[in-house]
């Protein structure tokens, strides 16, 4: 199922033979037909389109705010393990203060306090979608930074660091080289998991109105637009609902694999 995604996010807008945008008011609410694969919205416009469409930009969030994430994450929790002490105490009551933050709540007030503002400086898409990236992401690098200390407090005390430290490698060799790609594994797991919740937060933001504007289609915007009409065209709803659905699943499903191919204790049972 995520191959099919990324397949139609990156060739499915070159493929298809409607604009996302065109209006037919003639064919209104049309059910799933020969025209109309997964039938049509309010204003006559194609939905297969719009969802295809749609993925791309979820998409495309989704994985800038996981690296948003995961690249905050390892500076905070790389420089707090590796150097500990005061530095350490400091980082990681940062971190736990972010934790305790009521992460929707905050993240609504902010997109509805600073949307308007970056449409003006960067238009209405780009200004949206830099906001998205910037909440999410810095509302989700905690967990990372968390998981990286960990690693890194009990990485530099094995013997291969203390070796490289033995036979004069500087600080930041013995993280690049030896540190800091033993400790990827766990890192890749919780970023390929933080992608399923990324496009859910998105999809909520677009949900709820605070997302990217209507001319813009993605997978919560086209629920938004949806949900008033569930009771004569619950098909404008299903399919966008089930492609969040079914991707989050493959990710989580993912996820999994991963984490199972990077625990040590499988690996040795086999």
């Amino acid at each position: 199922m995520l191959g099919v995604t990324v397949m139609l996010a990156i060739a499915g807008p070159g493929v298809m033979r409607d604009d996302p945008l065109a209006v037919d008011l003639d064919a209104s609410f049309w059910p799933p037909s020969a025209r109309f694969w997964l039938g049509s919205d309010e204003l006559g416009r194609d939905l297969l389109t719009r969802c295809v469409y749609g993925v791309r930009l979820s998409l495309v969030a989704a994985i800038v705010v996981t690296n948003t994430a995961v690249g905050a994450g390892l500076i905070i929790g790389g420089v707090a393990g590796y150097v500990g002490g005061r530095v350490d105490n400091v980082l990681m009551r940062i971190t736990d203060m972010f934790l305790a933050l009521p992460g929707l709540p905050l993240l609504l007030l902010i997109v509805y306090l600073f949307r308007d503002a970056l449409r003006k400086m960067f238009g209405p898409e780009a200004g949206i979608f830099v906001l998205i990236v910037a909440v999410i992401g810095g509302l989700r690098w905690m967990q990372v930074a968390r998981l990286v200390r960990a690693q890194f407090l009990s990485l530099r005390e094995k013997e291969f660091v203390e070796s490289a430290r033995s036979l004069g490698a500087r600080p930041f060799r013995q993280v690049v080289r030896h540190i800091l790609p033993n400790s990827m594994g766990p890192v890749i797991v919780a970023g390929t998991i933080d992608v399923a919740a990324a496009i859910i937060a998105e999809s909520t933001l677009s949900f709820l109105g605070l997302g990217f504007p209507p001319d813009i289609p993605t997978w919560g915007r086209i629920l938004f637009d949806a949900k008033d009409n569930l009771d004569f065209a619950p098909h404008w709803a299903l399919f966008p609902g089930t492609a969040i659905f079914l991707t989050v699943l493959s990710i989580n499903y993912i996820g999994d694999g991963l984490r199972d191919a990077f625990d040590p204790r499988k690996v040795l049972g086999r």
